[in-house]
């Protein structure tokens, strides 16, 4: 198998984070601050891996994550992989959300990622609603037993994916945190809100 670059998880990462944007190789180069040319060796690698698949609308042809096994177990290794590589400041609580039993994909987003000394903790977690009560006394408990305290969004898997197509801000802010638990969830979501 061979190394994946820093570049290909940043290009993973931004197309399965991003499911409101239709990316072509030049605007994920802009985004991740990489050439065009060198954006668009990884994308055709990773069409030609089956991870990604093409799509021409009119003169440009847009990426998404394809819908595969081997596509999903890929994307969620890289997701897995973010959370291994973060501070630990993040790492901290990282390990601490993923005790978390009653969601199926928690992600930690917000200033907890960018400042050293966070006022609380955001994190999206989605769930069901037969779980629901049980996750908000986790967290009930959980926010005895830190000096931060999580600050929680909650959401269903019918709701996020139609949050997603509705073009929520705060939730396609929460989206681009760190997956916590919950990689495959995850993906699914991203294939459930990019259908047209």
């Amino acid at each position: 198998m061979r190394e994946i670059t820093s570049s290909e998880m940043d290009i993973v990462l931004m197309l399965v984070k991003s499911p409101e944007v239709d990316y072509n190789a030049n605007s994920l180069a802009k985004a991740i601050n990489i050439t065009s040319m060198g954006a668009l060796k990884i994308v055709k690698r990773l069409e030609k891996e089956s991870i990604f698949k093409s799509k021409k609308i009119g003169k440009a042809v847009i990426y998404r994550i394809n819908r595969d096994f081997y596509a999903k177990c890929y994307v969620s290794l890289i997701l897995l992989r973010e959370g291994l590589y973060a501070p630990a400041k993040v790492k901290r609580w990282v390990e601490e959300l993923k005790k978390i039993k009653n969601s199926s994909v928690i992600i930690l987003f917000g200033s907890v990622l960018e400042k050293e000394n966070p006022n609380d903790i955001d994190v999206l977690f989605v769930t069901d609603k037969k779980r629901f009560s049980q996750l908000q006394k986790e967290i009930e408990e959980l926010n005895k037993l830190t000096t931060k305290k999580i600050h929680p969004l909650y959401q269903t898997f019918e709701d996020i994916g139609e949050n997603i197509r509705k073009r929520h801000k705060p939730l396609l802010n929460a989206i681009k945190g760190i997956v916590v638990k919950g990689e495959e969830g995850f993906i699914d979501i991203y294939h459930e809100s990019r259908k047209e």
